[in-house]
């Protein structure tokens, strides 16, 4: 009886972390597609047209790797080539997203290896101990730049600055942070 419940407890744990490497392989392929197939209703899937119309105008919103995305799959004007009936097809007849860039990537790996950037928490993040590339990077987010900036402290100054407008939780929560020190 034992043996059978730890060997059940393993099959489980292996299939576990066989579904989150998977995940984590086409994270941007399975997140994309799994948005895009939120916005559909049964009539649009009826048709592989439609769906790909649908496809083309919802990537024409989106920004970053998501972007990238579809260009690889051919759901942008200038994008070189289209695989984008790989792509409508199965979602007209409801294929889950995973197995959708299975397929996308047995043609195009590319189309896996895309990848999002590691967000960075700026509840906990202790600017001080940060590069000046990071701080850049965050000010490069939020469409901003710091013009004239020389030093490391003005970098943070410019976010701290920053971030009641564009991160105001995270500015909340960080002044609260600082009060209960006091």
């Amino acid at each position: 009886m034992f043996k059978a419940t730890v060997a059940c407890l393993f099959i489980t744990l292996i299939a576990v972390i066989v579904h989150d490497s998977q995940a984590q392989e086409c994270e941007v392929c399975v997140n994309m597609l799994t948005k895009f197939s939120e916005t559909l209703s049964d009539e649009d899937r009826k048709s592989k047209d439609k769906v790909e119309t649908l496809l083309r105008k919802f990537c024409k919103k989106v920004k970053g790797k998501d972007e990238r995305f579809c260009f690889y799959i051919g759901a942008r004007e200038d994008s070189a080539t289209s695989t984008i009936g790989d792509v409508s097809k199965p979602l007209s007849f409801y294929m889950p997203p995973e197995k959708i860039c299975d397929k996308l990537k047995a043609k195009d790996s590319q189309i896996c290896e895309l990848k999002y950037e590691k967000q960075i928490d700026l509840v906990n993040a202790n600017f001080k101990k940060m590069k000046v590339k990071e701080l850049k990077k965050i000010l490069a987010i939020w469409n901003e730049d710091c013009k004239g900036c020389t030093e490391k402290s003005e970098f943070i100054a410019r976010v701290e600055k920053l971030m009641p407008t564009y991160a105001p939780e995270a500015a909340a929560a960080r002044a609260a942070a600082q009060k209960s020190e006091l």
